[in-house]
């Protein structure tokens, strides 16, 4: 019985012992279930952070990308490799939809991935990736996506091959299906709110799906894709507007004057000629005299239209101010030159606009190591045979004569130089041995005669008033001249007027220092010496040279107000030489806002309002409006 109870002892003891055991050997089961499914959790977790952390080095690429101002297309080529190198895409695409002015919607490829197949897939349906126009399906899944701002997926790629490329054949299609060798489809919509850009992304992906956290990496993507075009956008916007005429779209003076630097300096160095066309819109002034300057402004819109037509894309059209224009010819004689100037300007005088029937344009043509090697005689030589044309009746291709003279330039700088040489103005022998010099470098070293004339008239005019700002007399010159051109003066009055700003003031230097310099009212014997000095300067000064003679009744007459209440003979009207009236406007413009002893400068504004309040008293009313015109449209003056 003890055995027997002993026995039973043992085998419960056992029994509770192998319980044990099962019940440990069950939760360690637990905790290696428990453990493998921790493990999964930990690894997708890591893949997460993996991902969150290459979608942040990803942004912050594309964000140095917009800061760096690259031009649009580099920058949607590098955000596309980024997507297919880095974040393993087989295809991605950058697409642009054009939806309006069309009849038929299509997107075209902006950028597109570097896909090991994709140039034999366009090979093999004869396609070009750049020009192709993929159809625009409104009830696709693309425009589903587009429409409502929304990344869509899809595993049908038999659908989607289709529906961009619905010519293949069957046989295409297969072969196609073979070559991308992709699962999945995606559309991520850019559509911007700042910009008119409309399009999307796509990418294909060799995974069976899209999750929750590529849709949202995607998305954010997206958002930073459609801030990089607005800023791109803008950043070109700028720069287009920085070389560009606002009226016209083309390339504006200074975009112009560069490049005619940079062509000179390469044509030089390969011994390989170029040409300029200057052209001159004819009759704008009884355009807008007849019409409105509205319809001004559409005849200068239509050259502009025309010039870009027919320039070569090598080629630099230009508007120069008002209505001229300029052309570059890279490579070109003046013979090829020729022949482009005479198709440009059948093609004007072919253009039919409504209200004002036809319009035509005169042309000149100069071309660089055959009429001269040096840019300003160029430019002058391509004015000189524009105006030619226009001497000859307009409406005329004339082309610059190599022994063509610059007769302006000349003629001041022998007239200054009698001036200094016979010492007719008081300046000391060390100011007068400096300007000589600086004339007769004209001579001997082939400097730019027109700016040495212009540092000249400086020089004199910063003698008796220390308030001249140098550059002034440049800005005096170019001014006139353009509002002589729109007045459509003869070339030989336009000559005239240039001698005239650059002699008109000289009188001004026989005026005592401390009248012309004094701060206090001036009293009526100080004005009336004041008063002389158009009489001083054309009489005691000038009248002594010989070949500015009919220099002189400008320069008497460049203080007379249209209602004959100036000075020093009191004409009036039409008695007063146009060139005289353009003189005092154009002195007058720049005296006031300039600072001056007894009174601060006025703004450009203030000065408007003075000119326009005098209009009819000081000043002929349509000078006075031709004048305002300039100046408001002209900024590079």
């Amino acid at each position: 019985m003890n055995i027997f109870s002993g026995l039973k002892d043992i085998l419960g003891q056992i029994n509770n012992i192998d319980g044990a055991i099962y019940a440990k050997g069950k939760d360690l089961a637990d905790v290696y279930a428990k453990n493998i499914v921790l493990e999964e959790e930990i690894a997708a977790r890591t893949k997460e952070l993996e991902q969150a952390n290459q979608t942040i080095l990803t942004l912050n690429s594309v964000w140095d990308m917009m800061n760096s101002s690259q031009p649009l297309s580099s920058m949607l080529n590098k955000i596309v490799s980024i997507l297919h190198n880095e974040m393993g895409y087989q295809f991605v695409a950058i697409l642009k939809l054009h939806d309006e002015n069309v009849d038929a919607p299509y997107f075209s490829a902006m950028s597109v991935s570097s896909h090991s197949n994709i140039e034999k897939i366009f090979n093999l349906m004869g396609l070009d990736i750049d020009t192709y126009k993929i159809p625009y399906v409104g009830n696709s899944i693309v425009a589903k996506a587009i429409n409502e701002k929304q990344i869509y997926s899809t595993p049908d790629m038999d659908g989607v091959i289709g529906m961009f490329f619905p010519s293949l054949s069957k046989e295409q299609k297969d072969e196609f299906m073979k070559l991308i060798q992709s699962k999945i489809f995606s559309i991520v919509p850019l559509v911007s709110k700042q910009s008119d850009y409309k399009g999307c992304v796509i990418v294909t992906s060799e995974r069976n799906d899209i999750t929750d956290t590529e849709s949202n990496f995607l998305t954010l993507y997206a958002n930073q894709i459609e801030l990089a075009i607005v800023v791109a956008k803008l950043f070109e916007e700028v720069q287009k507007q920085a070389i560009t005429d606002p009226l016209t779209g083309l390339y504006n003076r200074r975009y112009f004057e560069d490049n005619v630097v940079k062509e000179a300096e390469r044509s030089l160095r390969l011994k390989q000629p170029f040409s300029l066309i200057s052209m001159d819109l004819d009759f704008l002034k009884k355009i807008n005299d007849t019409y409105g300057h509205q319809y001004g402004d559409i005849a200068i819109k239509t050259i502009a239209n025309v010039l870009k037509t027919e320039a070569r894309s090598i080629d630099i059209p230009a508007r120069i101010g008002g209505e001229e224009f300029s052309l570059m010819l890279p490579g070109v004689d003046s013979k090829g030159a020729y022949i482009a100037a005479e198709r440009i300007r059948k093609s004007i005088e072919s253009q039919e606009l409504e209200t004002i029937g036809g319009i035509t344009a005169s042309i000149g043509v100069a071309t660089f190591l055959e009429h001269s090697d040096r840019i300003d005689e160029l430019v002058e030589f391509a004015d000189q045979a524009m105006y030619k044309a226009k001497i000859n009746g307009r409406n005329q291709v004339q082309i610059a004569q190599r022994d063509c003279e610059i007769n302006w330039q000349q003629v001041a700088v022998e007239t200054f130089l009698d001036i200094l040489v016979k010492k007719r103005i008081p300046v000391s022998d060390e100011l007068a041995e400096s300007m000589e010099e600086k004339l007769n470098a004209i001579k001997t070293v082939g400097k730019n005669s027109k700016d040495v004339l212009y540092t000249i008239v400086d020089m004199i005019s910063q003698t008796y008033n220390q308030m001249y700002k140098a550059g002034t007399t440049k800005s005096k010159l170019l001014l006139a001249v353009m509002l002589a051109k729109r007045l459509d003066l003869p070339t030989e009055e336009i000559d005239k007027l240039r001698l005239a700003i650059l002699l008109y003031d000289i009188g001004n230097i026989m005026i005592p220092e401390e009248i012309f310099n004094k701060k206090e009212p001036l009293t009526e014997k100080e004005r009336a010496i004041i008063k002389q000095h158009p009489i001083i300067a054309a009489r005691e000064i000038l009248k002594p040279i010989s070949n500015i003679q009919d220099i002189i009744p400008i320069i008497e007459s460049h203080h007379e107000n249209w209602d004959g209440n100036g000075y020093p003979q009191h004409k009036s009207g039409m008695d007063i030489p146009i060139t005289s009236q353009i003189v005092l406007l154009v002195d007058s413009f720049y005296a006031m806002t300039q600072d001056r002893p007894y009174r601060q400068a006025y703004t450009v504004d203030e000065v408007m309002e003075i000119i326009k309040e005098q209009a009819g008293k000081r000043w002929n009313e349509k000078l006075v409006e031709d004048f305002i015109y300039i100046i408001k449209n002209e900024p590079s003056r």
